[in-house]
């Protein structure tokens, strides 16, 4: 069953601002992707999701859209700041993009073996996840100010593996998954709400409104990353915010 598509969208001073930038007599469009290995497209041999929303738009829109794709498999927020501080061709895209995705945080928590299932290990590596996150955002409006893009903001059906792939491993591995996911996806929804910019839930994406449904379909062989499908969704859920600027 194919998981119902959910959009949550924060910041609706941020569509008015990006649907200026995007006025009818602008026929070329672009985008550039920031993150990790989801993003990236690690583990599919497929087109990731950034040029596939690429691809929706320009069907549905009559413009020319263009994807660049910067985000790397094991990013953490901490390196895609860095990204943004120093790498002077990630700059260069993201100056000219009228549409910024960003996907990070996952591998801020990443399951260790020391912590095991034990949520509260994990804590202290939110709060500078959360720090970094905001401060991604500010800088990559600073770099594209001339033009004000929307900046775009996806969470995770899951921070570390899912669907079947997690319940092979035990309840209390499905339990901590759950509850490190919500507190990852609360800290990027609200970053999204604060700084203005749009928000994307995968986990309804991916899980259903209720995030009930098993979502190993949308999942490649490692269980971790999206198959061909699930990159497929997201594209949908990220083109569901941005069509309706560009229109």
């Amino acid at each position: 069953m194919s998981a119902r598509l959910v959009v949550a969208i924060a910041g609706v001073a941020a569509l008015g601002t990006f649907m200026a930038g995007c006025s009818s007599s602008s026929r070329s469009w672009a985008i550039d992707a920031l993150g990790d290995s989801v993003p990236r497209g690690t583990n599919c041999e497929c087109r990731p999701y950034p040029p596939l929303t690429a691809d929706d738009l320009a069907a549905g829109s009559g413009r020319s859209v263009s994807a660049t794709n910067d985000a790397v498999a094991g990013a953490t927020t901490a390196s895609v700041l860095s990204q943004l501080d120093s790498d002077t061709t990630v700059q260069g895209h993201v100056r000219s993009a009228n549409a910024i995705e960003i996907e990070i945080g996952a591998n801020d928590v990443e399951y260790t073996d020391s912590c095991g299932a034990a949520v509260d290990c994990y804590a202290p590596r939110l709060g500078p996840l959360e720090k970094n996150l905001d401060s991604i955002v500010a800088r990559a409006r600073q770099l594209a100010s001339g033009h004000k893009p929307a900046v775009v903001l996806l969470d995770y059906w899951s921070v570390w593996l899912g669907g079947q792939y997690a319940a092979a491993r035990g309840h209390a591995y499905v339990s901590a998954a759950q509850q490190m996911t919500e507190r990852v996806d609360s800290i990027i929804q609200t970053t999204a709400s604060e700084t203005g910019s749009f928000y994307v839930d995968l986990r309804a994406a991916f899980k259903g409104p209720d995030y009930n449904y098993d979502e190993t379909h949308f999942l490649s062989s490692d269980g971790d990353h999206p198959n061909a499908a699930g990159h497929a969704q997201i594209a949908k859920a990220v083109d569901a915010v941005l069509d309706g600027a560009l229109r």
